[in-house]
């Protein structure tokens, strides 16, 4: 593996991941990484543009487009677009996130994802395994607020549960630990914008 393909990251950095198809990226994305940024504390947030959703039956588009697009999206100095699974070999976040901290053992990472994600956590491989390495920030997304409140996850792991005005603690605080912020929301979807033929798909 050829460093200077990853990601750089300096020690004691609180780093958000928020993993995805992007297929394509869009406002949506935007929206929440700026949100996870200053209300979790982050001093970065990477993008893994996965080379493929092992939950989805249909492949994404091509991953120099998907990363391309991303890039042009997101144009932020504290966000890097990286399809670093590519080099791990990994598809699921759990081994995803052992690899990483093998490669960076002097950084903290925190799991980004949209309520929707939360509320069918549990399905996830090594769902259990994450929480108990990984503090999760789960950002509030349009219609998915019930539902991730009460899932599995959620209550499985109430007592990690940190409170919102507590958020920026949550790279800090050790796991398991969790925080659920309610920000204002956006409906861009990336299945709406492929199914208007507004994105190629595979």
């Amino acid at each position: 593996m050829n460093r200077y393909q990853i990601p750089q990251a300096r020690r004691g950095q609180v780093i958000g991941l928020l993993g995805g198809s992007f297929d394509p990226a869009h406002e949506g994305h935007v929206h929440i990484t700026r949100a996870a940024l200053k209300r979790f504390g982050l001093d970065a947030v990477w993008w893994l543009v996965t080379p493929a959703n092992p939950l989805k039956d249909r492949g994404p588009a091509p991953m120099d487009m998907r990363l391309k697009r991303a890039r042009d999206v997101m144009d932020h100095p504290r966000v890097t677009v990286t399809d670093i699974e590519t080099y791990t070999g990994t598809r699921y976040t759990a081994a995803t996130l052992d690899a990483l901290r093998a490669l960076y053992p002097d950084v903290t990472f925190v799991w980004l994802m949209g309520a929707d994600n939360l509320a069918q956590f549990h399905h996830w491989q090594d769902w259990r395994g994450i929480m108990a390495t990984t503090p999760v920030g789960v950002i509030a997304r349009p219609g998915a607020r019930w539902a991730a409140r009460n899932s599995v996850a959620a209550q499985t792991y109430a007592h990690a549960k940190l409170p919102a005005r507590a958020s920026r603690l949550l790279g800090r605080h050790g796991a398991p630990s969790w925080c659920f912020i309610n920000v204002a929301m956006s409906d861009a979807s990336s299945t709406r914008i492929r199914n208007a033929g507004e994105w190629p798909r595979a």
